[in-house]
């Protein structure tokens, strides 16, 4: 009787073993132990944290609106993920991050997030928040100033932060990924993989 019993653990032991990975495109940070905290107003003036968007895959992305390049190039991306993405779009939420609440305002927000797909959100912090969360979420940030009257750009990460419906963080999404590796690890979190 032992014997068998010593059997049938093994060969649940190798079945668990043999379960074939989930491949996805994006980077698998499965386990991470860092962006798990995540509380800003969003540009509606509404407090939001990772749990209001339970059961649903949810992206984090961090940037500006005065960006000149990575930024709207990286929402119009997402923009053709939500429209590949068909009906499971309502399962899938974008959090801009602003890296800027110098110029980054509430209304500013409201007017260039939606412009990409009505259903992304623009957050924002103070000063204080936006430094916690760029510690929290690993990103990088610096200002450079311009001459001339320009003001100042930010060089920062440009990636993107995937969150599955259970509220785990699970991917890191480069910004040069396409729209279709980016439904297909989508469909993937989406499916309970």
């Amino acid at each position: 009787m032992r014997h068998r019993l010593l059997r049938v653990l093994f060969c649940l032991l190798l079945l668990a073993c043999s379960r074939e990975p989930v491949a996805f495109h994006a980077t698998d940070l499965s386990g991470a132990t860092f962006g798990r905290q995540l509380a800003l107003p969003d540009h509606n003036g509404e407090p939001r944290t990772l749990n209001d968007f339970a059961g649903q895959a949810v992206i984090v992305f961090f940037g500006y609106t005065a960006c000149p390049d990575i930024c709207p190039t990286t929402l119009a991306r997402f923009a053709a993920v939500m429209k590949a993405l068909g009906p499971a779009a309502a399962k899938v939420q974008l959090l801009f991050v602003s890296l800027d609440p110098e110029r980054d305002t509430a209304a500013r927000l409201k007017a260039f997030v939606p412009w990409f797909e009505p259903s992304f959100l623009g957050l924002r912090g103070d000063p204080q928040q936006t430094a916690a969360l760029l510690k929290e979420f690993r990103v990088f940030s610096a200002r450079q100033e311009l001459g001339g009257g320009l003001g100042y750009v930010l060089d920062h990460s440009t990636g993107a932060y995937v969150y599955d419906p259970a509220g785990r963080l699970r991917l890191y999404v480069k910004d040069d990924a396409s729209v279709d590796d980016i439904v297909a690890d989508l469909r993937l979190l989406l499916a309970g993989r």
